[in-house]
């Protein structure tokens, strides 16, 4: 398993394909392999990377840096130190704010981003919500977990993805709890006016755990942003319809690509 020493931790990453750079950045507690149903389609033409970030799945599980700013430095260093050109990073839910992140703190590596369910402004509106869900997690983690996960997904969705994910969580460990334990006090908005970078929402129409509407709010604030809506799926797009968010994340690259050959 490759494997890269940043910081003052160990990730775990795989790296295929060639061509324009995707990084791939997971949601709270899963890992790089929820993306599975992304690699045959991308990796035919994109140099994809996909990364368990710290806390999560075979990366290292430090008992610190778990915060946004301490990802996000983790992703500098891994973008520097496996020479990925200008990525577009793709961030599933916590992983977008991460993505979104790093193209306000280091616009110059990266050539665009893509939340899909992101938070954005949510948790922050919610904070009594965010208290009980972080005192659940230290009382009964299992039991919340699993009490949790079944509403990031579409009804219909197969009992075994679910219970996949549950299990991915509960074997990340306790430390990554510091993410939702601070979720309520982050609040984007104010700085997306000033994005350097194309940005382009991919959204769950059937999303109950994030709003529809926080992606749209979030584009509204944001230069030239797009929302692009995942017709039946919810808080997992990439896993509840795969192809038709690889439909989706495929224009949006088109896209982007437009805008970078425009202004370059």
């Amino acid at each position: 398993m490759p494997s890269l020493d940043v910081n003052d931790t160990t990730l775990h990453y795989e790296d295929e394909g060639t061509g324009p750079a995707l990084l791939f950045l997971h949601g709270w507690g899963t890992s790089g392999r929820t993306w599975g149903a992304q690699l045959p389609d991308f990796t035919r033409d994109h140099r994809v990377l996909t990364v368990d970030w710290r806390g999560c799945g075979r990366s290292a599980h430090p008992a610190r840096g778990n915060t946004t700013a301490g990802v996000v430095s983790d992703l500098v260093a891994l973008i520097g130190a496996l020479r990925l050109d200008r990525p577009v990073v793709i961030g599933s839910s916590i992983g977008g704010t991460f993505a979104t992140e790093l193209g306000v703190r280091r616009p110059e590596l990266i050539a665009g981003v893509v939340p899909v369910g992101a938070p954005g402004y949510w948790p922050s509106t919610r904070a009594q919500a965010q208290a009980e869900l972080v005192a659940g997690l230290r009382r009964d983690r299992a039991g919340t977990v699993a009490g949790w996960v079944p509403g990031w997904y579409a009804p219909g969705t197969a009992p075994a993805l679910i219970d996949w994910t549950v299990r991915q969580i509960l074997d990340s460990g306790v430390y990554i709890d510091e993410h939702q334990a601070t979720a309520d006090c982050y609040d984007p908005r104010p700085m997306l006016p000033g994005l350097q970078v194309t940005i382009h929402y991919l959204h769950g129409e059937l999303d109950t755990a994030i709003p529809l509407e926080v992606a749209r709010a979030c584009a509204a604030l944001t230069p030239a942003a797009e929302v692009s809506v995942i017709a039946g799926a919810a808080q997992m797009p990439h896993q509840e319809r795969p192809d038709r968010f690889n439909t989706a994340l495929r224009a949006s690259l088109a896209r982007m690509a437009q805008v970078t050959c425009a202004t370059t």
